[in-house]
């Protein structure tokens, strides 16, 4: 039987390694990388092509959403399963929108995990037992009722997440290795397309959508 490669991708060193550890455990899994970061996973998965991502959400300089997005863009073929502590409806469509194919909190039991690991694989929805499946339904519904957000391109979402982290236009040319000016132009196409005026509505919209968190 062929194993499933798995790729981790958390921000916090002790849960890759003790996930790593469960998963290296399994008859018929195997963990090929694990990346600290979203742009991180984006490159692994690229280079190493692994059957299924298992994603982090919440991580700083490109969050698990985004890095879901460039990743299913990029490689159709890699599943991507999200592992999180957030346990709500709002953060489920965000992640199934963005293209993952399951959503499990971090609280699960290791069987559930392996369960949800081998479902995605085979091309499967896997939602966790944590979640009220009728909130998650009538959230779908609703956001689905409403009028789709303005598209911005991968670059302005990248710009938009380390804005909201508070980072300076300056901080943010470094980090992308690009131009002030052009930050400035992205800043601009950004608040264009959302109507937003200041770094505030920017931040309060990125919290809305889940690019960001309160925690």
């Amino acid at each position: 039987m062929n194993r499933i490669r798995v790729l981790l991708a958390d921000d916090h060193t002790l849960v890759r390694k003790g996930l790593r550890s469960l998963l290296d455990a399994e008859a018929g899994l195997e963990v090929v990388g694990e990346a600290e970061d979203g742009r991180e996973a984006v490159h692994k998965a690229q280079a190493l092509a692994p059957d299924v991502v298992l994603m982090d959400i919440t991580m700083p300089g490109l969050n698990g959403l985004e890095a879901t997005r460039q990743i299913r863009k990029a490689l159709p073929r890699v599943k991507v399963l999200a592992l999180t502590v957030h346990a709500n409806a709002e953060y489920v469509f965000q992640i199934l929108r963005a293209g993952a194919s399951g959503y499990l909190v971090k609280q699960a039991a290791v069987t559930e995990l392996i369960e949800a690991i081998r479902t995605v694989s085979r091309g499967e929805t896997y939602l966790s037992a944590a979640l009220s499946p009728a909130a998650v339904e009538a959230y779908r519904r609703q956001a689905e009722a409403m009028a789709a957000p303005p598209r911005l391109t991968d670059r302005e979402r990248e710009v938009l997440q380390l804005i909201a982290e508070g980072r300076t236009n300056r901080e943010i040319a470094g980090r992308l290795a690009v131009s002030v000016k052009t930050v400035e132009a992205h800043r601009a196409h950004v608040m264009e397309k959302l109507g937003l005026r200041t770094t505030a509505e920017l931040t309060k919209y990125a919290l809305r959508q889940g690019i960001i968190t309160s925690d």
